[in-house]
C-alpha cells in the first residue's frame, strides 16, 4: 500500500527530527563565501498563487538537497540566477528524456549527488537535472536516491 509507505516514511522521518514545510515555495537560493548555497529563500505557496506582495522568509542550511521531483525547480533557480555552473554536461539542468523505467532506475542513484556547492540533487530531480529518462512508479529508486543524498550531506557536514 503506496499511501501506508508514504505516510510511515513521513511520521518516522518527523520523529527523528526531520521538519517538513508544507505548502511553502522555493523563490530563490542564498549563495553567500566560497560561492557556496548557504539556504533558500521560501514564501507560502498561496502568497505566490494569489500573487500578493509579501515578503518572504530565508532560511540558511548546510546542505540544500533539491527534491523537488520532475521540474528540478532549485536547480533551475540556481541555473537562472548564476548562468551554466552546474556540475552537469550543459552546465545546466538537461531536462529528463522519456520514460524508460529500467534505464531511469539505473541512472538514478549515480545521478544523486551534489550538483553544485551546497546543493545535492535527489529523485526525479537528479535524472531530470542530469539528462536521464524518466521512471515510471517505482519507489525503490527513489528512497534509495534520498537514502544516498541524506548519506551524501552527513558526509558533508
Amino acid at each position: 500500500d503506496s499511501l501506508e509507505t508514504i505516510s510511515t516514511l513521513c511520521s518516522q522521518a518527523i520523529k527523528a527530527g526531520t521538519r517538513i514545510f508544507n505548502l511553502i515555495s522555493v523563490e530563490d537560493v542564498m549563495i553567500r563565501e566560497n560561492d557556496r548555497i548557504t539556504g533558500l529563500v521560501l514564501n507560502w505557496s498561496a502568497v505566490t498563487l494569489a500573487k500578493l506582495h509579501v515578503d518572504p522568509l530565508s532560511i540558511r542550511s548546510k546542505m540544500v538537497i533539491d527534491a523537488t521531483g520532475h521540474a528540478a525547480e532549485i536547480c533551475r533557480i540556481v541555473e537562472k540566477k548564476i548562468g551554466p555552473r552546474l556540475d552537469t554536461v550543459s552546465g545546466g539542468v538537461v531536462g529528463e528524456k522519456p520514460m524508460w523505467a529500467e534505464v531511469g532506475e539505473r541512472a538514478l542513484l549515480e545521478n544523486t549527488k551534489e550538483v553544485y556547492p551546497g546543493l545535492i540533487v535527489a529523485g526525479m530531480a537528479a535524472n531530470a537535472t542530469y539528462g536521464s529518462h524518466r521512471m515510471g512508479a517505482i519507489f525503490g529508486g527513489m528512497l534509495l536516491s534520498g537514502k544516498k543524498a541524506a548519506e551524501l550531506a552527513m558526509g558533508k557536514l
